[in-house]
């Protein structure tokens, strides 16, 4: 091989409101209009599975309904009469407040105010003079009613021994266990053919696990009269999806962490994987993010942005009376007169090899991650709004796309998917700047692709649904439809770009890039380039020998199969996540050390450096 390593994707997992990503199958139900019956049935039947229903075909409308974006469901919390405790003063005004409790209820620091008087062994009286405050608990109505939610009726954690796991560590087991089944090789192997600090698993949540069994839990604890527990702090963290992978899916002890981007999380995360990679620090990368946000707290935050679409301005877009139904589908509407994003759930993962274990292995080639670029903002005025740094990671990554495939690649074949979260300065800022790359590159009809219409925002894993959709969309030869919008804005840019509110079919041959950008809040941008798998085996071919190629495909059989096999267990529903707590162990004496090597539980590490200066 000469040059770099090149950094292959071979395995694609996770999950979102649109399903699967194994198998293609998200993608499929994001463009079903467009499938063939087969194409349709099998989708069905892979929503089906995750929903635990019977006989898909008769409950078409059913699964169509049920997964996307839509109304936010109970599983996630009641939009209508969400819990809060409103704040209740009082005021003796000559007459004293007065009430009977049990003793076990009296705060243990009681206040100068009260004057407490012993009524029986159990309860006591109080009597208050003057000014109190108390909190009263009571409800209200969410003014945001729709997010991007998994498919009704999946939920992660009743798949494995999940011990009250933060729904986004649950996902992220899953979405692990999906990349590593959809890879068809034994995970076993290749840990015996790969040394143990050549293993590299970048994943995180941008937001960390806020829900009532991580951060949520143990701030909202005391406050709520209730215990804080163990598992609360630590299960927060924001890099514990990677510790997750490492400690109960791969047994891994490579290179390990979580870059956080805000929203471009997971192209920092796939930064740091192709850099081990091209670097030789690593021959195999798993790379992922999850993100749980649906939840009361969390999307309360972003509505005082004033971030996402709510419903009143919905129907103020739509001219609808109190009265009328309003269609949450819609909710999301990228490049068109908008009002705001619409928050979403998803854990995705995609695994890299080297292009030399590739060939040598077999692994199926879903494409190839050449470059992320990430560049800052400089100087802002609000933390929040978009800045110039996309245009440096823009122009970076069609210049990569460039420099590998040429010119012609560049103008004539390729798409990219927009950031397009759904908001007014979104719409403007993103297409003046992918319009003026593909002005400066010469390209005349930029496809631009806006998947966070159909599932969402998903804050740190959002790129990740953009990368494993890139890679279905060039299985399917699809391009998904910006369907929620009417007509683009008035002060969208168009020029050099083609948006679609309809499907379009195109040739995976022809279009052999793509560029993947992502923009977050403090000025994180993030742009990566993609070789399409046409692209990725083209210049496979150049880089090995006859002899080699020719043993990657006779290989590839076999992991095609097993993947083929894979899909068909999970539709079937034959196959549990892999989750392995308490499984191989190692301790002080798995440890075999000298000044040369060191071997832990039989994996040995060089420790033959070179000096590098």
């Amino acid at each position: 091989m000469s040059g770099q390593p090149l950094p292959v994707i071979v395995s694609l997992g996770g999950f979102n409101g649109a399903g699967r990503a194994s198998g293609h199958h998200a993608v499929a139900r994001m463009g079903y209009e467009a499938l063939d019956q087969r194409q349709k049935q099998r989708t069905l039947a892979s929503l089906a599975s995750m929903m635990g229903l019977d006989n898909p075909s008769a409950q078409e409308q059913y699964i169509l309904d049920h997964t996307l974006i839509r109304r936010i469901e109970l599983q996630h919390f009641d939009v209508d009469s969400v819990l809060w405790n409103q704040r209740f003063p009082t005021e003796s005004n000559g007459h004293p407040v007065n009430f009977d409790i049990e003793r076990r209820h009296l705060p243990e620091d009681i206040p100068a105010s009260w004057k407490v008087t012993p009524t029986s062994v159990t309860h006591v009286n109080v009597n208050i003079q003057g000014h109190q405050e108390f909190l009263l608990p009571t409800n209200r109505e969410f003014e945001v009613k729709a997010a991007g939610q998994l498919p009704t009726g999946y939920e992660p954690g009743k798949l494995y021994a999940s011990r009250s796991h933060p729904r986004g560590l649950e996902m992220t087991v899953c979405a692990a266990s999906d990349a590593l089944g959809n890879l068809g090789l034994d995970w076993e192997m290749i840990q015996q053919r790969v040394p143990a600090d050549k293993i590299s698993v970048y994943a995180g949540s941008a937001m960390g696990q806020l829900d009532s069994a991580g951060a949520g839990g143990m701030l909202k604890a005391r406050y709520n009269g209730k215990r804080v527990t163990s598992k609360y702090c630590p299960l927060s963290l924001a890099e514990m999806p990677s510790d997750f992978i490492n400690a109960y899916v791969l047994g891994a002890m490579g290179s390990t962490g979580a870059t956080l981007g805000a929203c471009a999380s997971f192209l920092y995360n796939l930064k740091n994987g192709i850099a081990d990679i091209r670097a030789g620090r690593a021959r195999v990368a798993f790379i992922g993010a999850a993100e749980a946000p649906v939840n009361a707290e969390v999307m309360e935050g972003y509505a005082a942005m004033g971030a996402l679409a709510t419903d009143k301005e919905l129907r103020q877009l739509d001219g609808l009376g109190p009265g009328d139904k309003l269609d949450h589908r819609r909710a999301c509407r990228p490049f068109a007169n908008n009002c705001g994003f619409t928050i979403a759930e998803s854990a995705q993962m995609v695994v890299l090899f080297d292009d030399a274990l590739a060939l040598e292995l077999g692994a199926t080639v879903f494409g190839a991650a050449t470059d992320v670029f990430v560049n800052a903002d400089g100087y802002k005025k609000s933390i929040s709004g978009p800045g110039v740094g996309n245009y440096i990671t823009m122009a970076k990554s069609v210049a990569a796309v460039r420099a590998i495939l040429g010119e012609q690649a560049v103008r004539e074949g390729g798409f990219v998917q927009a950031h397009g979260t759904g908001t007014p300065q979104n719409r403007v800022t993103e297409s003046e700047i992918l319009s003026r790359t593909a002005e400066a590159f010469g390209i005349d009809s930029w496809p631009v692709v806006a998947l966070k219409s159909y599932l969402g925002h998903s804050l740190g894993a959002a790129s990740g649904d953009q990368v494993t959709a890139t890679l279905s969309m060039w299985h399917h030869g699809l391009i998904p439809g910006i369907n929620t919008i009417d007509e683009l804005a008035d002060d969208v840019r168009t020029d050099h770009l083609a948006f679609s509110k309809e499907h379009r079919q195109f040739d995976p041959a022809r279009a052999r890039y793509a560029v993947i950008n992502s923009k977050g809040f403090g000025g994180n941008n993030a742009s990566a380039t993609l070789l399409s798998p046409a692209a990725t085996m083209a210049l496979l071919k150049q880089r090995c020998t006859s002899q080699q190629w020719q043993s990657w495909q006779a290989a590839n059989e076999a992991v095609s199969q097993a993947q083929a096999d894979y899909d068909e267990g999970m539709i079937a529903g034959t196959i549990e996540p892999v989750y392995r707590f308490d499984h191989g162990v190692l301790a002080d004496g798995d440890v075999q050390l000298d000044g040369h090597r060191i071997n832990v539980g039989g994996y040995e590490v060089s420790l033959e450096l070179e000096n590098p200066f």
